[in-house]
């Protein structure tokens, strides 16, 4: 019940920000010397849709790491909500973690549990009783248009279901931030932006998106802000760090 609550408590600490995420110069230099991302400089405001895009190598993945965790900058400032992650202890990573929906290319659905399962998988991991866990999956379930299909296994779906079922488990928790690392790298150009129009779904409710993708002719399509990584430096689409909401 304790990381309920202070899951709850880090939920309204987001929502109550006027910017959900900045980068403040922020570097990323490894052990054997390659820089993956020099003086990288943006904020992105509550409900923002954004595209990350980039040649391979860029950088794309090393900053969606740093925003989640699993790596620390070598230089600047990452803030999340008035947090600085820079400073957060390791006790508090999990916490943080459960706030920050993700959708991976691979869908990364476990083969031997039904979508329901699949789905429920986060809210059992953070504690939520079995009372709250139906009624949260279904929802999610209802809002990628997959409800009817909550018993079945994922090698009975489409590339596309699975998918939406990968971004149902992501929004579960109802993060505020939701980011998706190549999520139409094997959709037809059709599903790819069905996919979009869910992601926009989410922004329009105040969730914070952000998506790496190679895709530009879909993000041209749907024309939300890009930012483009070019060796590690951020060419186009970043903010001011000062800048307003």
């Amino acid at each position: 019940m304790l990381a309920i609550s202070s899951a709850r408590c880090l939920t309204s600490l987001l929502h109550d920000r006027g910017r959900m995420i900045e980068f403040q110069q922020v570097g990323k230099r490894y052990p054997n010397g390659y820089e993956a991302l020099a003086n990288v400089s943006f904020t992105l405001s509550p409900g923002e849709m954004t595209f990350l895009t980039g040649h391979s190598g860029a950088g794309k993945s090393t900053l969606l790491k740093l925003l989640m965790l699993m790596e620390r900058p070598t230089q600047g400032r990452i803030v999340v909500a008035g947090q600085e992650l820079n400073r957060m202890g390791v006790g508090r990573i999990p916490y943080y973690r459960r706030h920050i929906g993700v959708v991976f290319q691979d869908h990364q659905l476990l083969v031997d549990r039904t979508v329901f399962d699949n789905v429920a998988l986060p809210l059992r991991i953070s504690g939520f009783p079995e009372r709250d866990i139906g009624r949260r999956v279904r929802a999610a379930l209802d809002k990628v248009g997959l409800l009817e299909r909550e018993q079945y296994y994922p090698i009975a779906l489409s590339g596309g279901e699975q998918q939406r079922v990968g971004i149902a488990r992501a929004v579960v928790n109802k993060p505020p931030i939701l980011i998706a690392d190549e999520p139409t790298g094997n959709l037809d150009a059709e599903l790819s932006a069905e996919i979009m129009r869910l992601f926009e779904d989410f922004s329009r409710v105040g969730v914070t998106v952000l998506i790496a993708t190679h895709d530009l002719d879909l993000v041209a399509r749907f024309g939300h802000r890009e930012m483009v990584l070019r060796r590690g430096r951020l060419l186009r689409g970043g903010q001011p760090t000062g800048a307003g909401a």
